[in-house]
């Protein structure tokens, strides 16, 4: 039974990884070295651009009518939200269900900058630009852009500490010819 076992877990482990292989064409853009988890995740494909050496955790949701973009050297736990879009709630006399017309604001872009972590369960909502070198923790809900090598956290998401004191910065920026 446990050979049997086994033999399931490396069956679905190349399963995956065919289906990955396939699937990857789908985006708008990728780079290279792009791992996902296309058979329980879902993404709007035509509206997302991929860096090199991204890294989407089981479970993730990016969805968006407008463009999603994705740098280098991202890593996304589990279960990350990416929701590009709100709906129209601003009409008299309608149900919001009823209306399809769309505020210039209710679609905004969203940019995940290089060398970023997402954590597990966080979410980031539409027009939203988190920069370079940045955290966002586990189950954070990010509604505003993220400064440059900053971790956020929290609900909604705020800056709790820097990665690097002024002078680290310099340095890691320098060895990374950032």
């Amino acid at each position: 039974m446990k050979y049997v076992a086994l033999l399931f877990y490396f069956i679905r482990k190349a399963f995956d990884k065919i289906v990955m292989h396939i699937m990857i064409t789908l985006f708008r853009a990728h780079g290279k070295n792009v791992i996902f988890f296309p058979t329980n995740s879902s993404f709007s494909y035509k509206n997302i651009i991929l860096g090199s050496d991204v890294f989407i955790g089981p479970g993730a949701k990016f969805s968006s009518i407008t463009i999603i973009k994705i740098g280098n050297k991202i890593m996304f736990g589990p279960n990350v939200s990416i929701m590009g879009g709100d709906h129209n709630i601003t009409q008299i006399g309608q149900y919001m269900y009823d209306i399809k017309q769309k505020l210039p604001e209710n679609d905004l872009p969203i940019t995940i900058e290089d060398d970023v972590w997402i954590g597990t369960g966080a979410i980031i909502l539409k027009g939203v630009t988190i920069k370079k070198g940045s955290v966002v923790a586990a189950g954070a809900i990010v509604t505003k852009d993220v400064p440059e090598f900053s971790i956020v956290a929290g609900i909604p998401a705020r800056v709790i500490k820097r990665r690097f004191s002024e002078e680290d910065l310099k340095i890691h920026k320098m060895k990374l010819k950032y």
